[in-house]
């Protein structure tokens, strides 16, 4: 399987933002990326529901929404409204996490646990085979343009080990500071699918850098 690829629109013009999602439909992208801020969970504030439904408006890749909030629970079916195809929580966000996996899937999404970088992948062999994918965070999250941590390659390999011991069909997913160099050696570690925001869309062709992307393997 080729590497997915899910631009992040964080990076995105959002006054052209129309012509932003149309260049990702027409690219060799697999998803589309949504990080979801509150200004709690992390020191930032992005965007909301309404801009989610827009996006679906013009989206023809699936909605991959990241929601980097408090209580994610109370949004589920707002996202699956919004559009949302696979609806990624945090676990340091969730105090019923398995609750709301369940919850996710009812609703007809794809559900994803994402795991900042101080928090151990071990704290997911209870509900590893209940996960459709973990989103590894290779930076603290909140911020577009971060450093990559080096660590999280050891993390993806672990998790990889988790995944492969356990029978689970969980995607591995990554996200931060993913360029060639970082992504190449991810895929080699056992990524399945990278997110790349600044990297796309401040590069001078981004559907070209989205197809160098998809071009990593193992």
């Amino acid at each position: 399987m080729s590497t997915i690829v899910s631009p992040s629109m964080l990076s995105a013009d959002f006054l052209n933002l129309g012509k932003d999602v149309n260049m990702v439909n027409e690219s060799q992208a697999d998803w589309i990326h949504l990080d979801i801020m509150d200004g709690v969970f992390v020191p930032n504030i992005s965007y909301g529901l309404p801009v989610v439904s827009q996006i679906k408006k013009v989206a023809t890749k699936p909605l991959d929404v990241h929601l980097m909030i408090v209580r994610p629970e109370r949004y589920i079916e707002a996202f699956r409204e919004a559009g949302a195809d696979i609806l990624t929580v945090h676990l340091e966000a969730s105090t019923h996490l398995h609750r709301t996996i369940q919850q996710i899937k009812f609703c007809g999404m794809k559900a994803g646990v994402a795991l900042n970088p101080h928090t151990p992948v071990n704290q997911l062999e209870d509900i590893i085979q209940d996960i459709d994918v973990v989103l590894i965070m290779s930076v603290n999250p909140g911020f577009g343009g971060q450093s990559f941590i080096p660590q999280a390659l050891d993390k993806v390999k672990k998790l990889k080990q988790l995944i492969c011991t356990t029978g689970s069909n969980s995607l591995i997913e990554v996200d931060g500071g993913v360029n060639l160099e970082t992504g190449k050696q991810l895929v080699s570690a056992g990524a399945n699918a990278l997110v790349a925001g600044s990297f796309v869309f401040k590069s001078d062709n981004p559907a070209a850098t989205i197809q160098e992307l998809k071009k990593l393997n193992a």
